[in-house]
């Protein structure tokens, strides 16, 4: 598949990277010199320098054979145009990101098949991450009946220095731990893994046993009373606004006195300091208690770990923080910070689901592996029906959490049978995904 992407800023170049690194015929088209040439150093794709939504930048990269066009410039407006105009030059489907809420209004006719806002996705990942605290991943499937949670393993989970085999045997209750990250490396899990200390732990499960599984993974479950937000960004006020639609208190942290004085008048419900959150005694002051959330949200990554750990410091229960650089993403566990947050990960995985082909109804990342989680729909066809999950020739790259049937949901066994139109949710490495996907859709 031949992929345009439209910028090459924190969104555009992680997609290309990843689609680039899974064999897809991948053209980056970057207006900045600079920018460009570092993605080219890194990234096996063709990077031109020019505007995207340029007819003659098009034309180079090669849009009249592209299946897909994906916009993710910082101007709202570029990624529009850019759409529209490859769409006169026949491209089949195109994404493109936009914030704007009154320009998305006006898309019709301009041959934009989807919309994307990562600063909406981001939000609603956090707010979800703050309704279970001490949870790092919070993803569901099958309409929520099926939720994937990771945490860092505890010394006090009773899951730490057993066989997973073991463990499952001695439990009533339905789950299955689809993968492991221990020190940078993914470790699709089998019956023979054993957790340490410090693990970022991925479990599958149904909603029902949610709870039991945080317990599980040694988190202490606290309710919050309180969010304390550090920034004044547009995804800071579009957390604020969903956190007090919950009922969640809100109190918002900026040193910017001007975006103080804005973010106030937008916000009568929300208690706005002009602050360092970073300084002590500015958390100190507001009292911070294990009721209380810390969620860095500025554009900075060191300002938003800093102001959680200060927070985690002080006695909150929980801390999220945003972040841009991937590679921060392994140094947070232990370090004070419960869950990172990233509008680039959510543009990926709302992109993803939509380069996906045939069956695929859904697409997962993680911050810190380049692992994928799926939903993929068995076809009739499939060498795989009729056989148990035991029985299945399945890669070591790739791992069943779980399945959705006819509106129920199986958390599966070796002894578990694969019917036709089944929707597996599967956790697979990159080097995985193509047999996966060859076993399941015939």
């Amino acid at each position: 598949m031949r992929i345009v992407i439209v910028g090459a800023g924190a969104v555009g170049s992680y997609l290309a990277a990843r689609l680039s690194s899974e064999g897809q015929d991948v053209v980056v088209i970057e207006s900045d010199e600079h920018h460009a040439a570092e993605l080219q150093d890194r990234v096996d794709a063709l990077v031109i320098v020019g505007n995207g939504a340029s007819p003659s930048s098009l034309e180079e990269a090669g849009i009249r054979k592209a299946d897909l066009l994906i916009a993710v410039s910082n101007s709202d407006g570029a990624n529009a145009l850019a759409c529209h105009t490859a769409r006169t030059m026949g491209v089949k489907r195109t994404v493109a990101r936009i914030e704007d809420q009154e320009l998305r209004s006006g898309l019709v006719g301009l041959g934009v098949d989807v919309v994307i806002d990562p600063g909406e996705m981001a939000a609603r990942e956090i707010v979800g991450l703050l309704g279970h605290s001490g949870v790092s991943d919070l993803v569901e499937f099958a309409r929520g009946e099926l939720v994937l949670v990771g945490s860092i393993a505890r010394k006090n989970s009773p899951m730490v220095k057993s066989p997973l085999s073991e463990l499952r045997a001695a439990t009533n209750w339905e789950w299955v731990i689809v993968a492991v990250v221990r020190h940078g490396e993914t470790i699709v899990a089998r019956g023979n893994t054993v957790i340490e200390e410090h693990d970022h732990v991925l479990l599958m499960t149904t909603r029902g046993n949610l709870d039991r599984a945080t317990e599980f993974m040694g988190v202490q479950q606290e309710p919050i009373r309180r969010a304390i937000i550090v920034g004044a960004t547009r995804l800071a006020e579009l957390t604020a606004d969903r956190l007090l639609q919950k009922g969640v208190d809100v109190v918002m942290v900026d040193e910017d006195g001007d975006r103080c004085r804005s973010l106030a008048e937008r916000h009568d419900r929300v208690l706005v300091l002009c602050a360092d959150a970073t300084n002590p005694s500015v958390l100190e002051q507001l009292g911070v208690s294990s009721k209380d959330a810390i969620v860095g949200l500025t554009g900075w990554d060191q300002i938003n770990a800093l102001s959680c750990m200060v927070g985690k410091a002080l006695g909150a229960s929980t801390t999220v923080a945003r972040f841009n650089r991937i590679a921060y993403v392994g140094l947070l566990g232990g370090s004070g910070i419960d869950a990172a947050v990233s509008a680039r990960l959510a543009a990926a995985n709302a992109i993803l689901r939509f380069v996906r082909r045939g069956r695929i109804h859904s697409v997962a990342t993680f911050k810190d592996t380049d692992a994928e989680a799926i939903e993929i729909e068995v076809a009739a066809g499939s060498r795989a029906v009729g056989k148990l999950l035991r029985e299945l020739d399945l890669t070591s790259g790739a791992v069943i959490g779980g399945i959705h049937r006819e509106g129920d949901v199986v958390v599966p066994h070796g002894a578990t049978e694969i019917h036709a139109r089944d929707r597996l949710i599967l956790f697979a490495l990159p080097t995985a995904i193509h047999d996966v996907e060859k076993l399941f859709t015939g």
